[in-house]
């Protein structure tokens, strides 16, 4: 059985849909668990993240897939936060070898997500991690309608009755990054034991 966490910060609730999304993916492919795991301001203490039932969840995972809005180009604070809280784990070498991923959204169509990706990237590198890109081609339907192959990008307008929403098109790119990600980690899995 395959394990994969899907650990996020979602402001607005865009990224938090694009979690499930990713989630849904994941849950299509048999012989695969997923477990969503939610940032929250709550948990950061004196500007500090602190919540050791995370760790442990993300230490049994075999993919972490990890998920910020894009503020200011780049990973939210929140976020920033729980990435480093993970230094502790980076001098163990806990994540070596596990597979990684990413996403992120944005209201504006560029928003620089893509300089997200690479912190989200360069992170899952210096753990040792082995990222798996976005492999979908944009198509007439919408998916992977902003070219991104590094992860998953999403953008919606801020919505005037402050309900999130997902462009369809990012939802199903979400979707068919779960599975990837799921299909690898069963392939990783297998070559492991």
């Amino acid at each position: 059985m395959a394990r994969v966490a899907i650990v996020y910060f979602s402001g607005m609730g865009h990224t938090h849909l694009m979690a499930e999304a990713v989630a849904a993916g994941v849950k299509q492919v048999p012989g695969t668990t997923v477990e969503l795991l939610r940032i929250t301001g709550e948990q950061i203490q004196q500007g500090r993240w602190r919540e050791d039932s995370y760790l442990e969840r993300l230490h049994q995972a075999d993919a972490i897939v990890f998920g910020s809005p894009t503020y200011m180009g780049g990973v939210a604070a929140q976020f920033k936060a729980f990435l480093d809280a993970t230094s502790s784990i980076w001098f163990q070498q806990r994540w070596k070898d596990k597979l990684a991923g990413g996403f992120t959204h944005s209201s504006s169509p560029s928003g620089d997500k893509q300089g997200t990706l690479l912190y989200l990237a360069i992170h899952a590198a210096q753990h040792g991690m082995i990222w798996v890109g976005a492999a979908e081609l944009p198509d007439e339907s919408g998916v992977n309608r902003l070219g991104s192959f590094l992860g998953v990008m999403g953008q919606s307008p801020m919505p005037a009755d402050g309900q999130p929403k997902l462009d369809p098109g990012d939802r199903e790119t979400a979707v068919r990054y779960g599975q990837r990600i799921a299909q690898m980690a069963q392939r990783w899995v297998k070559c492991l034991d």
